[in-house]
């Protein structure tokens, strides 16, 4: 019976080419959308599994609560791991300490002669942190292999990049940041893509103890490189810590800061997904955004399979008497359901064939767009073929079931006597389909107006100072570099084209940020933190800072006078700006004074508010040197500060970035965004007007005769056209009425997450409205006007 129905479904197939092309394309392009769509999600939610014990492993975090709101950070300060794993021995079995750093790391071959120099990140790590979670170890175990003080393991890919042969690290030695040596104790198997912890080289914690010794007893500073892990006992709920940690934070953080701060708790399972807090690999993939493209790929599949219904059910006229002699001959209706069910997945599997060829072409560009390893490969990952069987099952179900019972319900009697009209079996409900269908197609079109035009802002907004053509070289504060920055300042200062050079921690606008308490003119501690920036005395004009009162400070090595901004002044309640020059401000134990105010500029993103800021000069904490430039000479100056610098540091490391690189990477989701946008409501505008060639090509086979009678009566080819135009185009302007309220909540939602944007103008509905309309009337008028031409008397001759 399955070899009959198959021999059935692929001779109507064939024989209505137009139909299956129509079909298979419109399904095909559906598909891959969803199979992409799919393989992205599937990879975003492993990240972070299969460690043994994961519903018990959790991150220790630190909040502050401020009259300006709550802020949160992964860091905790250094002596919280060692009071947490005293003071919770009854709930919890582990507590492991983690640190980030960098730096350089070198390797002599047996000579002594230097043979690998390379900037790497390192972890410092307790013992107890490996026995949280579960990495493979190849050599060594994490009990021994990081209990002693100048010991490391290396991840496989590492100690092969290092080593040539991973298996003959072990025993051998790294010099770091041409400081320390550490011996290789222990070789972990090489970190996967899809982890929060790519863990290259690894430190025992009681190297960074014995070097930052003093720090470990300090509880009011916290960094965010500094993490910690633990784990619950069996049987010990997160909620009975939660409810014992405000007693713990009340215990040893300061009181009188003027704000709360206490430690939170984050489990191991939300870690790749909170971009609040980040992790180590700077990899952050909210939930809402996964969300969000699961719905795009329901709404390209839902799309495809109202062409499908359309299509099938203006094509059930002229199958009709099939249906009735099938009738006739002794078939049952449920039999004929299954003929046409088999029909359609028939259509769903060639589909699907053409799917995967266009999802292996695509998936390049996905990679590119989303820089992940993603992959398209049913061996590794069963659950991607579970998935197209899924699919392929839903897709035959939605768009097959509803023309199969329209079909298999003709009367025969009427069928045969060819009495079955286009109305029969729902044109109605096409039109609800088709108004559904368009409706979606403007939402994304709205959607990627105000997204590009969000996106346009961003890039256009002033920021308060100048980005553009000024590069950040970093540099080592260590004493004997520190001896070398006025030789390497004056050498780059020198070279054509560099316009102005200024030593810093950051540029204005960083990630990399220190938030600290202050004494204003002698008072209590103020209410709020300050973002400080420490930079030499060229930073003002390097950076294009605009001075609203007094000046930028003398040239100095050490705190002595200050520049804070008009948001730092306006939350202590000064008015006049003149007022606070001359005014103290105590901060890390020294006093400065106020000497001038800048203009508020952005110092983080456009999602966050201006900072109160004040810059003052450390030298010995300095991290960058900012090169401003001739923007047309920067590929000749760029190799030339390179050579400078290993010149002034040869056992050093070179690495510089640009600003305004660093900048537009603040918007890398809002950029991925705006492309998968622009990318499938392209593909959903193309399903929709394929389908609507489809449609309007059987209405219009179907009112054949009727047009012809129209023409022999005296109707024009201009009114025939508008004859058959006029209902799609009611229809296609009903889905903007529809659109545009539903549109207005989503993208009105999405605005709020920034506060600097774009006013939501009626301009992108309107505008969406006129491309909907446009290509309707281009696609329908094509269609229309060829059947409208048609010879009359072929048409009426039949009878």
């Amino acid at each position: 019976m399955l070899k009959l129905n198959l021999k059935i479904a692929w001779r109507n197939l064939w024989k209505n080419k137009g139909y299956t092309f129509i079909n298979v394309l419109g399904l095909s392009i559906g598909m891959a959308s969803c199979i992409l769509i799919f393989i992205f999600i599937r990879y975003q939610m492993s990240f972070d599994e299969g460690f043994k014990n994961e519903d018990r492993i959790y991150r220790l975090t630190t909040n502050w609560t401020t009259a300006d709101g709550f802020e949160e950070s992964q860091g905790v300060p250094q002596p919280a791991p060692a009071a947490l794993r005293n003071d919770f021995k009854n709930q919890i079995e582990k507590v492991g300490a983690i640190r980030q750093d960098g730096g350089i790391i070198k390797v002599k071959d047996e000579a002594g002669k230097e043979k690998i120099k390379s900037l790497e990140d390192i972890f410092y790590a307790e013992p107890e942190f490996f026995q949280i979670m579960s990495f493979e170890w190849l050599q060594g175990n994490p009990v021994q292999s990081l209990s002693q003080p100048n010991t490391a393991v290396l991840s496989k890919d590492m100690a092969t990049k290092l080593f040539g042969d991973w298996n003959k690290a072990l025993g051998k030695t790294i010099n770091f940041q041409n400081r320390e040596n550490f011996t290789i104790t222990g070789i972990l198997q090489e970190m996967p893509d899809n982890t929060s912890f790519p863990l290259g080289i690894v430190v025992s914690y009681q190297t960074f103890k014995n070097y930052n010794g003093p720090n470990f007893k300090e509880w009011g500073s916290t960094s965010s490189n500094d993490e910690c892990y633990f784990m619950l006992k069996k049987g010990v709920s997160i909620e009975e810590v939660g409810s014992i940690l405000p007693k713990f934070s009340e215990k040893y953080f300061h009181k009188d800061l003027g704000f709360k701060e206490e430690n939170g708790i984050q489990a191991l399972s939300d870690i790749h997904y909170n971009e609040n807090l980040g992790n180590f690999a700077n990899k952050t993939m909210p939930k809402k955004q996964l969300y969000g493209l699961a719905i795009i790929g329901a709404f390209l599949l839902l799309t495809a399979c109202i062409n499908f219904i359309n299509l099938a059910t203006a094509q059930a006229v002229s199958r009709s008497k099939e249906v009735g002699v099938r009738k006739v001959m002794g078939s049952l209706r449920k039999q004929l359901v299954v003929q046409f069910l088999t029909e359609t997945l028939t259509i769903s599997v060639f589909a699907l064939i053409v799917a995967c060829i266009l999802t292996e072409i695509a998936l390049p560009g996905m990679k590119n767009l989303f820089h992940d390893d993603i992959s398209f490969s049913i061996i590794s990952h069963p659950s991607i073929l579970v998935f197209m069987v899924g699919l392929v099952l839903v897709v035959s179900f939605l768009a097959g079931f509803y023309p199969a019972m329209v079909m298999s319900g003709f009367s025969p009697a009427l069928a045969i006597k060819n009495k079955i009209t286009a109305n029969t079996g729902g044109l109605s409900l096409r039109k609800v389909l088709v108004v559904v269908q368009f409706s979606i197609t403007v939402i994304l079109i709205i959607g990627t107006l105000v997204v590009l035009k969000q996106m346009n802002y961003m890039r256009e907004k002033p920021l308060g100072f100048n980005p553009s053509a000024i590069a950040m070289v970093s540099v080592r504060n260590d004493s004997l570099s520190v001896m070398k920055y006025q030789i390497l300042q004056d050498r780059i200062s020198k070279i054509p084209g560099v316009l102005t050079t200024s030593f810093c921690r950051n540029p204005p606008s960083s990630n990399n940020n220190n938030e600290s308490n202050f004494r204003y003119n002698g008072t209590e501690k103020a209410k709020f933190q300050a973002n400080t920036k420490l930079a030499d005395e060229n930073y003002f004009k390097t950076f294009g800072l605009t001075f609203v009162a007094g000046k930028g400070f003398a040239k100095s090595d050490t705190l002595r006078e200050l520049v804070v901004n008009e948001t730092l002044l306006k939350k202590l309640n000064v008015v006049d700006f003149n007022d606070a020059l001359g005014k103290k401000i105590t901060i890390w134990g020294k006093t400065g004074t106020i000497v001038g105010v800048v203009k508020d500029f952005n110092n983080l993103s456009l999602h966050e508010p201006i900072s109160p800021i004040m810059i003052t000069s450390i030298k010995e904490n300095y991290q960058n040197l900012a090169v401003k430039m001739d923007s047309k000479q920067i590929l000749s100056i760029m190799p030339q500060v390179e050579k400078i610098w290993n010149d002034t540091y040869p056992e050093n490391f070179y690495k510089a970035s640009f600003v305004d690189d660093d900048i537009s990477k603040y918007y890398e989701t809002e950029r991925v965004m705006g492309v998968l946008f622009k990318v499938f409501a392209g593909v959903i505008i193309f399903i929709s007007f394929i389908g609507l060639f489809g449609l309007i090509s059987f209405v219009a086979t179907q009112r054949t005769k009727e047009v012809a009678i129209r023409k022999v009566l005296g109707a024009s080819t201009l009114e025939l056209v508008k004859m058959l135009n006029g209902s799609f185009l009611l229809m296609v302007f009903i889905a903007n009425l529809v659109a545009w309220p539903l549109a207005y909540l989503f993208v009105s939602k999405w605005l709020s997450t920034f506060t600097y944007r774009i006013d939501l103008s009626i301009w992108p509905f309107v505008l969406a409205m006129i491309i909907s309309m446009l290509i309707t009337l281009i696609t329908v008028s094509f269609r229309s006007f060829k059947a409208a031409r048609a010879n009359t008397i072929d048409a009426l001759k039949y009878e």
